[in-house]
Parts: C-alpha cells; structure tokens; sequence
C-alpha cells in the first residue's frame, strides 16, 4: 500500500472519484444558483434529479436514442417537473416549501411506478452503456490530476464551463442584472420595468433542466442503470452547495468541489486500510449540508424570497 500511496494511484482514484462525483452537483446547485437569485428556492430540486435520472434512461433504451437523447430527455424532464412547480408558485401562488416538497414525492412515486411499468420485475437488472471519455492529449497524462479532469465525458467539461459562464452572464449581461436586481428587490424592478415573472419563469425552467441534466449523468455517465431513488439526496445537497457558494458562481462550484471530495473520502479510508466505520464517512456529505445551512464559513444575505408581483 505505501508503494502505491507513493506512486499516486490513491490519490489519483480520489480525485477521479471527486471530479465523477461533482459533476452533477456543478450542474444541480448552477440551476439552483439561477432560480434563487430570482428570490426562488425550488425544494423540489432532488424530485428534478429524479425525473431526470429516469427520463435519461427512457430516452436512452425505450426509444433507443442512446447517451444524446438521453440527455435530452432528462433536460425536457427536469424542465417539465420545474413546469409544474413554477405554475403552482408563479401562477397560483402556492407556498414553495409545501410545493417543492409534494413535488419531491410526486417525483419518488411517480418515477418507480413509471418503471415498473415500462421495464417490468426485472428492470433491477436492466443495464445500459455509459458514455464514452473524451481524453485530452497530453493533459491527460498529467500525474494525479491529468486522468481525473482531462480524461472526462463531454458533459463533464461543460458542467466545469457552466461555472464561468455562469459568472459571466450574471455579472455582464443585462438579462443577468436583471436577474439579480429580481432577486434584491422585486417590487423595485418591476417598477423600472423588467417583466419579473417572465425571468423567474424562464430562470425556473432552466433551473429544471439543468437538474434534469444532474439526473441524467447519473444514469448515463457513472451508474449505467436506474434504480429508484437514486438522486439519495443530492437535490438537497446542491441547495446546501447554493448556501455555502453564498450565491456565487465561483463559490459554489468549490463548495460542489468540497461537498464531492467529501462524499469520496470513503475510497482512501478503503484504500489506506482505515478502521473508520464506513457508516460515518458515508455520513459527512450530510453533516457539511447542516453545516453549511447552519452558517458554517459565515452567515451571508440570502436573495429575496419570493414576493407575488403582479
């Protein structure tokens, strides 16, 4: 084991574990971002994951589209499940926590039904291809790091892109001022004019399919399978991941970062022979998400929450 610590192969399977681990939470927790700079917080984001997981698999194996329309899918899924939470929030005015909340269920139940039903008793033990790597020359071959972020799915690399584009369109573009000033105050921006809920709406249906996408990563570039439940609470750590970024691009893909290299400690505690019960590193993810939504680095300014503008 030292010859092997010494020639990096734990360090390299950890850091390959954090990037294959971050990616859905960078794509998850940029929606989640969006949606709350609008004054929106989406509890309904693990049911998102959700959808999108089981619509990449439909896409991928019931109309035999393979990883592209899978992904599709698992977009126009999460863009469909944020449709229904926008029109109770937006249009009818329903609380968000109780509706985000129905809608996780509505996801759960809703999505092992669907399952059963299309692949039947032994969809258990259904299997689809994951999609290939696309390897960068040279980078790849980095020590440690080249095979862990050089060596990736296409998604992967443009959930890493997602992040300074993010930044970008929020800090330079109208439509990303606008966004924030909803966010801060908006009363005051529907007064100068901005159409406040045509942004949140359109933040919220990118938001789903963002999420959506999340879901579809998991099925198609690491599982390779659907099994239900499988978001195992990522919707809720990527709203963690939100808070602890304070609301920053840039911030909250480190705390993704954080949050991945966290849930991937359990592979150097095997490797390294630890006597640390796997039960509590299995835990950690969690214990960081009541950290962070119990102030840890800091308490910050949340957006506004969600005002009814007419």
């Amino acid at each position: 084991m030292t010859d092997q610590i010494a020639n990096g192969t734990v360090a390299t399977a950890f850091a390959e574990a954090t990037v294959r681990t971050a990616t859905p939470l960078i794509l998850a927790s940029t929606g989640e971002l969006l949606i709350e700079r609008a004054g929106l917080i989406n509890i309904g984001l693990e049911g998102v994951i959700l959808s999108g997981a089981f619509g990449a698999l439909v896409g991928a194996t019931h109309w035999g589209g393979g990883s592209a329309l899978g992904l599709a899918v698992s977009g126009g899924a999460g863009m469909l499940i944020a449709l229904l939470f926008a029109a109770a929030t937006l249009g009818m005015g329903s609380d968000q926590i109780i509706t985000g909340t129905a809608i996780t269920l509505l996801a759960l139940g809703g999505t092992g039904t669907l399952y059963r039903t299309l692949y039947g008793a032994t969809g258990s033990s259904l299997a689809i291809d994951t999609a290939g790597r696309l390897t960068i020359p040279i980078l790849s071959r980095l020590p440690v790091v080249g095979v862990a972020f050089f060596a990736q799915p296409l998604i992967t690399y443009l959930a890493f892109l997602l992040i300074p584009a993010t930044w970008w369109f929020l800090e330079y573009t109208h439509a990303g001022l606008a966004l924030r000033a909803i966010g801060e105050n908006p009363t005051a921006a529907l007064t100068a004019g901005v159409p406040v809920l045509r942004i949140r709406l359109v933040a919220t249906l990118v938001a789903g399919a963002l999420g959506g996408v999340a879901g579809g990563v998991l099925v198609l570039s690491q599982a390779g399978t659907f099994v239900e439940g499988m978001s195992a609470g990522r919707g809720f750590i990527a709203i963690a991941i939100v808070v602890l970024g304070r609301w920053h691009p840039l911030g909250v893909g480190l705390a993704a970062f954080l949050f991945a290299a966290t849930t991937s400690l359990q592979y150097v505690a095997q490797a390294l022979g630890l006597a640390v019960p796997y039960q509590l590193i299995l835990a950690l993810p969690y214990l960081l998400t009541l950290a962070a939504l119990a102030g840890l680095g800091g308490r910050a300014t949340p957006p506004a929450t969600l005002a009814r503008v007419e």
